[in-house]
């Protein structure tokens, strides 16, 4: 099969895929119109408290800040010695990539491609660090969906699989780091670490956005809900980093645990507009290179 043929049906299985999640996105929301009460939803954002939402923003932003920390260590035990603020453009480029430009190269693709066509370092060990990065995100995030699991679900069966699953993933990768990415090891802990803050200013993202929409903080199911959905949206079938999909979770959380539904999707697409307002500035390093600067040592 000639190249040219190969790439022509990447192109086509790329335009299938947006295609795909396009379709997805539009029919999520379809589902959620036919739930709310659009009246309602108007409501909640004309009474909001925009000095809370502004905090959300922030508070989200600052954990994309710390996360860009956590990647850092991974490309250090690779060799790769990007200064923190080198490090912390790419990622804001990857931001962007991720979010606004879903049928093209993924963010963190991008990084991949980047980092292996500018200097010496190996594809394989680069993907790794990007991989594992997104995995150590998902070990806090799992580890704290099982804490607030523990305290809005009246069922000790759920709260026994949800701790126990959550141990258990951590002790699993931990094994695969240790047996079959060496050169990861001494950055284990450290970025699980720094994955738990990640996550914990992005549930305070959350909690600002509840205090925005005037609504009781003692609702932990608010924060379950958007943890379920942080852990579905991993799953790229939507547009914009789980467009759509989130809000369908939110949606039908709220309904689950008998919380406001018509003020749901309104929280989730908040949040979503507190990551595209953290990410579009990454727009700017795609005609400035954020490694122009040499890398030390």
């Amino acid at each position: 099969m000639s190249e040219a043929v190969i790439k022509k049906e990447s192109q086509t299985i790329k335009i299938l895929k947006l295609l795909l999640k396009i379709a997805v996105t539009i029919v999520c929301f379809w589902y959620i119109s036919r739930k709310i009460d659009f009246t309602k939803a108007k409501d909640a954002i004309l009474q909001a408290d925009w000095w809370w939402l502004f905090f959300s923003v922030a508070s989200f932003a600052f954990s994309k800040f710390l996360a860009s920390f956590r990647l850092n260590i991974y490309f250090k035990n690779i060799g790769s010695y990007l200064t923190h603020k080198q490090n912390l453009k790419l990622y804001w480029l990857g931001m962007f990539y991720n979010l606004f430009l879903p049928g093209a190269i993924s963010g963190d693709a991008y990084k991949v491609i980047l980092l292996t066509r500018k200097y010496d370092v190996s594809y394989k060990k680069t993907t790794a660090a990007v991989l594992l990065d997104r995995f150590s995100g998902l070990l806090a995030l799992g580890l704290i969906l099982s804490i607030y699991g523990v305290i809005v679900l009246d069922n000790k069966l759920y709260d026994a699989v949800l701790i126990s699953g959550s141990v258990l993933a951590v002790v699993a990768l931990y094994l695969a780091v240790r047996f079959l990415f060496k050169d990861f090891l001494p950055g284990f802990w450290p970025t699980f670490l720094w994955g738990i803050a990640v996550q914990i200013f992005q549930v305070v993202c959350v909690y600002c956005i509840l205090m925005g929409l005037h609504l009781p903080l003692n609702q932990s199911e608010w924060i379950f809900i958007f943890l379920v959905a942080a852990v579905i949206t991993v799953i790229p079938i939507s547009l914009g980093g789980g467009l759509g999909t989130r809000e369908l979770v939110f949606v039908e959380g709220a309904r689950y645990f008998g919380l406001d539904m018509h003020v749901a999707p309104i929280i989730s697409i908040l949040f979503y507009l507190s990551n595209a307002l953290s990410s579009v500035w990454g727009v700017y390093f795609i005609y400035h290179d954020p490694l122009k600067d040499e890398i030390p040592g």
